[in-house]
C-alpha cells in the first residue's frame, strides 16, 4: 500500500542513512514503492529466497530467528534509515531469520535488481560490509555482558528512539510489543532476571504487562540509562 511517511523518528547511530547521507537515502526510498505493516506482521520470511530489500521509513521491526529445535532467538531491532534483506540479495542465498513488525513500521520495497543497480550507481558496496560490521559490533555490545539493568535500560530507550512514537506523542505512554522473553533472549540473560530488572525500572514509570513493555516517563528513563551507562 502507497504511503507517503518520510524518516521521522530515526534512531541513533550507525544507520545506512547515517552512511550515504540524506539525499542518497531518499533517492534509494524513491527507487521503491511504499508498503505499510501493522505491529505483528511479517516483513520477510526466513529460508525464502533474497528477491527484494526493505528500506524502513518509519516504525520499529525485530529480526527472530526460527532455531533446528524449535525455538525462537530475538536478535536484532532496526529503525528508519536502516536496510533489511540486502545479505540474501548480496550473496544470492536465502533468508536467515524473520522479520517482523514490533510497531506499525512504512518500508520502502526495492527489486534485487533496482537494488544492485542502484548500489553499483553510487558505488555503495564498501559502505554496506561497513555497515554490516557496524551492526555485527551493535549486536556484539547488546550481548557483551556487564550490568544487566543498564543494558536493560539503554535498549528501552533507544527502541523508544527508534519508534518515533515518543517525538510524536511526548506526554502519552509508550508501548512496545515485546515481551520478557525475548528481552532475555537478546540481552542474553534467563527471563527471571529480566522480570527482576524490570522491577527494577518501576521507579521509572517502566510497566511489564504480559506481551507489552509500557513506558510511561521516557524522560525519566533516559536519565537512568545514562547514569547506569555513564
Amino acid at each position: 500500500m502507497a504511503d507517503s511517511s518520510g524518516g521521522a523518528g530515526r534512531s541513533p547511530g550507525q544507520t545506512l542513512c547515517d552512511f550515504i547521507g540524506e539525499e542518497a537515502w531518499a533517492d534509494l526510498a524513491r527507487h521503491g514503492f511504499h508498503r505499510r505493516h501493522h505491529a505483528g506482521s511479517q516483513l520477510l520470511r526466513q529460508g525464502e529466497p533474497g528477491t527484494h530489500v526493505l528500506a524502513v521509513l518509519s516504525g520499529v521491526a525485530k529480526v527472530v530467528r526460527h532455531e533446528r529445535d524449535g525455538g525462537l532467538t530475538l536478535l536484532a531491532f532496526r529503525g528508519p534509515g536502516e536496510l533489511l534483506g540486502e545479505v540474501a540479495v548480496l550473496d544470492d542465498g536465502v533468508r536467515l531469520a524473520n522479520v517482523e513488525a514490533l510497531s506499525s513500521c512504512v518500508v520502502a520495497v526495492l527489486s534485487k535488481t533496482e537494488f544492485l543497480g542502484f548500489a553499483a550507481r553510487h558505488d555503495l558496496f564498501p559502505v554496506l560490509v561497513r555497515y554490516a560490521l557496524t551492526r555485527l559490533r551493535e549486536s556484539d555490545q547488546a550481548r557483551g555482558g556487564g550490568d544487566v539493568l543498564a543494558r536493560l535500560a539503554a535498549v528501552l530507550v533507544r527502541l523508544a528512539d527508534i519508534s518515533g512514537q515518543a517525538a510524536g506523542r511526548p506526554d502519552q505512554p509508550l508501548e512496545l510489543a515485546l515481551t520478557r522473553h525475548e528481552l532475555a533472549q537478546y540481552l542474553q540473560t534467563s527471563r527471571n532476571t529480566i522480570t527482576s530488572k524490570l522491577a527494577e525500572l518501576e521507579c521509572c514509570r517502566v510497566e511489564a504487562r504480559r506481551t507489552r513493555i509500557v513506558i510511561h516517563d521516557l524522560a525519566v528513563l533516559r536519565q537512568v540509562a545514562a547514569s547506569l551507562n555513564g
